[in-house]
């Protein structure tokens, strides 16, 4: 055998743990892309051509298609909030660019969903059509027919029903006047 096959096998067990150590799931599958090609191209030199066929087609290619779309629809973070607090609140502006920095950290994407009213908002989370809620204080006090009280800054109330995304929030969203509350739905509460 040529030093050239040496080489190339050699390459398989260092893109195998380069792929395992890899923290961001991306650049994960493309390691992983990398190893299929390379188990392809030993099975070629080794004379295995419709092994290595075999293998750049279903192990490469369609795997990791397979995988971009699962990894791309689970790391999604959903955000419920009013139309009318998005439509004319910089400081809710402010916050949802906050929020999406500190979950961008760990490679998610920020998906913003506007309900009509309170209640749908609510039962969305109830529901798990939403990960998460961001409403003002001004709005859930109006829903409890509570009088509203004149407020310049307003005040920020975020339920969470996801507990890694709670523990994330908790700890790294930081910006003024902002609560961030665990939320357990009907379903989880059962399980308890």
């Amino acid at each position: 055998m040529d030093n050239y096959v040496y080489i190339i096998v050699a390459l398989l067990p260092l893109a195998a743990l380069t792929s395992v150590l890899q923290a961001n799931p991306y650049q994960a599958l493309v390691l992983r892309a990398i190893l299929g090609a390379i188990a392809a191209l030993v099975y070629a030199v080794l004379g295995a051509a419709d092994v290595a066929l075999t293998e750049a087609l279903v192990g490469t290619m369609l795997a990791i298609t397979l995988y971009v779309v699962a990894v791309r629809s689970s790391l999604v973070m959903r955000l419920g909030v009013l139309p009318t607090e998005t439509e004319t609140n910089d400081s809710l502006q402010e916050l949802i660019a906050q929020i999406r920095k500190v979950i961008h950290q760990y490679h998610l994407r920020l998906e913003i969903v506007e309900y009509p009213h309170l209640e749908a908002l609510k039962g969305a989370l109830q529901e798990k059509e939403i990960h998460a809620t961001c409403t003002t204080h001004k709005e859930e006090n109006l829903s409890q027919n509570q009088t509203a009280v004149a407020d310049p800054e307003p005040t920020y109330h975020t339920a969470i029903r996801v507990s890694r995304l709670y523990e994330i929030m908790e700890k790294e969203l930081v910006f003024p006047d902002t609560t961030v509350t665990y939320v357990a739905t009907v379903n989880e509460g059962e399980k308890h």
